[in-house]
């Protein structure tokens, strides 16, 4: 009676595992999908900005209508706003490319490493056109809501970008 009733307990604990196993697996298999279908969309959505050099690529399709980049300045916060900010590059960089180096992101956080290169032709942030040639990688963190861009931070060597420039020696 002894080993039915420690076999009937071991089955029961072994399937009560399972089950918890199983819903944990399920979970992270969910998470992943979601976090992978927001990486589609970031990559897309700044991909489609880069080669059409069409600012309307940031829209509410892939950005929240509060979306928001942080700033040493302070935050601009508004997709308006987010795409002025951003505009910026394709006006002072004709030739601008951006590449993403590596990509990952895991719940709403998403991570890129990335690199531009451009010549500064144009008019970028109140500074006029160089005719320098840049080159520098970045990092920008990424919080996503809902399937959509809501939050970016950009770190870059500033000193790098403003010397590139001939800005600073």
């Amino acid at each position: 009676m002894k080993k039915i009733i420690l076999i009937i307990i071991t089955t029961i604990m072994f399937i009560g595992c399972n089950q918890a196993q199983n819903e944990k697996c399920e979970s992270l298999e969910i998470a992943n999908a979601q976090i992978e279908k927001d990486i589609n969309t970031y990559m897309t959505a700044w991909n489609l900005f880069f080669e059409t050099r069409d600012s309307g690529a940031i829209n509410t399709d892939s950005f929240d209508e509060q979306a928001t980049v942080v700033t040493p300045s302070g935050d601009i916060t508004g997709i308006d706003a987010f795409r002025d900010y951003y505009n910026n590059y394709l006006k002072g960089f004709s030739d601008a490319e951006f590449t993403f180096v590596d990509i990952f992101g895991q719940g709403d956080k998403i991570v890129k490493h990335w690199n531009f290169k451009g010549t500064h032709d144009g008019e970028m942030f109140g500074i006029p056109a160089t005719n320098k040639k840049v080159d520098f990688n970045g990092t920008t963190l990424v919080l996503m809501k809902d399937g959509k861009v809501l939050k970016e931070q950009d770190f870059f060597d500033n000193h790098l970008f403003l010397s590139q420039l001939g800005l600073l020696e």
